[in-house]
């Protein structure tokens, strides 16, 4: 699921995007306000996460002409603006929720959950693969239609990289979003666990990228990012 941040706090900016980053997000920061006008416009986003005080054109602008060009992604407005009228001028722009600086970045990341659950058409239930389907309410993995049988960790693995479709993901990082701390990131369970997904799956879904990680590609893009 891909999400546009949009915030020029260069300390602020970052952290979000990565805490998003942790949450099985696919994240892409600018920090310019003209730069996401031409983003949102020409990519589609699951949802963005738009600061109003951004430079070169202001984050309000910005909303008005999405909504003008019938860009209909939602957004969870970032701004430092308090005031009650602010927080209306922003929804009759089209805002989909609010959040006041300065907040907590779990406030961002459950607000942007609940626009995603309600917004019709923009929390993707089910992640698709070629034949390979994940239902990410029931658990369910199927391929062409068959049931397929996983473990926990093997899910939560096949569910990362299904999210970051696209994108390749260090072993170190789906050892942080699968284990605790305590995990021994030198271990070669994960190329166990990425294995037996292959095993169950085809071997093409998953390709490794050396001195990479793993990456789960477009069906598009097969055979551009890497080597499997």
């Amino acid at each position: 699921m891909r999400i546009l941040v949009v915030e020029d706090d260069p300390e602020l900016g970052p952290h979000l995007a990565e805490a998003l980053k942790r949450d099985a997000y696919q994240v892409e920061l600018t920090t310019d306000g003209a730069e996401a006008l031409a983003r949102g416009a020409e990519d589609d986003f699951d949802a963005v996460v738009l600061d109003l005080g951004v430079p070169t054109v202001d984050g309000l602008s910005v909303l008005k002409r999405w909504r003008a060009e019938r860009r209909d992604m939602p957004v969870l407005v970032l701004t430092a603006r308090s005031r009650w009228g602010d927080k209306i001028a922003g929804f009759e722009a089209g805002a989909d929720d609010y959040v006041t600086k300065p907040f907590q970045v779990e406030e961002v990341l459950v607000r942007l959950r609940a626009i995603l659950r309600r917004t019709a058409g923009g929390a993707k239930a089910v992640l698709r693969w070629n034949d390979v389907m994940l239902d990410t309410q029931s658990h369910r993995v199927t391929n062409a239609g068959d049931l397929i049988r996983l473990s926990g960790q093997e899910y939560k693995i096949l569910s990362y990289l299904m999210r970051n479709m696209g994108r390749t993901v260090s072993r170190s990082e789906l050892a942080e979003h699968i284990y605790d701390h305590a995990y021994d990131k030198d271990s070669n369970l994960i190329e166990v666990f990425i294995g037996r997904l292959r095993k169950k799956l085809g071997s093409d879904l998953i390709t490794t990228v050396r001195g990479q990680g793993y990456l789960i590609s477009h069906p598009t893009e097969r055979g551009v990012a890497g080597t499997a």
